[in-house]
């Protein structure tokens, strides 16, 4: 038997079998990896806890000081309003000057004067006061110009025709005519005024202001002068074209029908001429057509009967619809002429066709802070035209036996 001896010190070197044992290889192997992975899932906690921390701050922020939402896409009309609100109180235009126009909202640059165009929401605020109220514009043609004038080419005549046979030659036919008209837009303009120290006060709401202002005085003027405006420096008025009876009508001239009475309407069988009215419009423009009268003919008006004792006049059924009269709209309009002799007091047509309102769509606002002290004076004008195109579209009704 052999006797094994070592030295103090020396390390027994293992058995083979317990070297090559691969359980404790695995069990090693284990013991890192859940260290690790404890790790990581500390991580993992720290980090979701972080950020929960954050969260609840930044809800608390929220909720304390009653912040509103944000929102999801940027207004872009706030920095010009913004401007333009600094400029109309105390005349600050830096942030007018600092800002990019764009093309789309803003169709005339800004003059070297150191007038600007109003921002697009007070423009359009003013803008559908002009189409609600002025009563000629809800029936007739308004286009937007950019130009000093609007000319329309109007085909009044039509090409001959005839009948033709296999063999003989045809002849020659009528060559239709195309009249030019134009019509040339005049300035219209406002002048309303405030105190510095009513602009100063950050409560009064001076955009609304001015906008109500301006289109109080564009409604006055423009409602008289598409009926009665005489051309010079204004449009001219569907009333100031040259009238003849409708019997000896020709272009150029409106045709009427008279009354039968000198200063009213027939005594007898009143509603014969607004029969006669109707019908002297022709059959194309009747589809179309409206009656316009003010609030004095219309009470006479409405009045009248049928000979079945039936009212002529029908109030509209919904809200907002207008009155009929012989089944056609009603347009209300205080510029027209009361009854009297040899007065106007009804017009009916189609105004669509008939009378067209040429306009530049913007709106100019110069600030005078010296003129009037210590008010400010607000200088806003516009360029608009109207005149005539159709005079075929258009009967008047005339007080007069004939």
């Amino acid at each position: 038997m052999t006797e094994t001896k070592s030295r103090a010190g020396d390390v027994m070197p293992q058995p083979l079998e317990q070297a090559a044992n691969p359980g404790a290889e695995v069990k090693s192997a284990m013991a890192g990896f859940l260290n690790a992975f404890n790790g990581f899932q500390s991580d993992v906690k720290k980090s979701l806890q972080q950020q929960e921390e954050r969260l609840t701050m930044l809800d608390r922020k929220q909720m304390t000081y009653a912040r509103p939402v944000l929102s999801a896409h940027a207004e872009l009309d706030v920095p010009h309003k913004k401007a333009f609100g600094a400029y109309l109180r105390s005349g600050d235009d830096d942030g007018l000057r600092g800002l990019v126009l764009e093309g789309k909202a803003m169709s005339t640059a800004v003059a070297a004067d150191g007038g600007y165009l109003v921002d697009p929401q007070t423009a359009d605020s003013i803008r559908s006061m002009l189409v609600s109220t002025s009563s000629l514009r809800a029936i007739a043609n308004v286009v937007q110009v950019e130009a000093t004038s609007f000319d329309v080419l109007v085909d009044r005549s039509e090409v001959g025709a005839g009948w033709a046979t296999e063999a003989a030659a045809t002849t020659e036919t009528a060559t239709p005519l195309i009249e030019r008209i134009s019509i040339p837009l005049h300035e219209l303009s406002a002048m309303p005024k405030a105190s510095q120290r009513l602009l100063d006060d950050s409560a009064f709401d001076v955009e609304g202001w001015l906008a109500g202002k301006i289109a109080t005085r564009f409604i006055r003027a423009e409602a008289s002068a598409f009926i009665n405006g005489d051309g010079v420096d204004k449009p001219k008025g569907f009333l100031q074209a040259t009238k003849v009876a409708n019997g000896s009508w020709t272009w150029g001239n409106l045709g009427y029908i008279p009354t039968g009475a000198a200063a009213d309407f027939a005594t007898t069988d009143a509603v014969d001429c607004i029969i006669s009215l109707v019908y002297a419009l022709g059959a194309d423009y009747r589809a179309n057509a409206a009656f316009v009268m003010n609030s004095k003919t219309s009470g006479a008006v409405r009045k009248m009967k049928d000979a079945d004792g039936r009212f002529m006049w029908s109030d509209g059924l919904a809200a907002g619809e207008p009155a009929r009269l012989m089944g056609y709209p009603v347009l209300i309009c205080e510029d027209m002429p009361d009854i009297a002799a040899n007065a106007y007091a009804i017009a009916f047509g189609d105004f669509n066709a008939g009378y067209t309102i040429a306009e530049r769509p913007d709106l100019r606002i110069l600030r005078d802070p010296f003129s009037a002290k210590p008010n400010v004076l607000f200088y806003a004008s516009k360029r608009v035209g109207g005149d005539v195109t159709d005079f075929a579209a258009i009967k008047l009704l005339k007080i007069a036996v004939s």
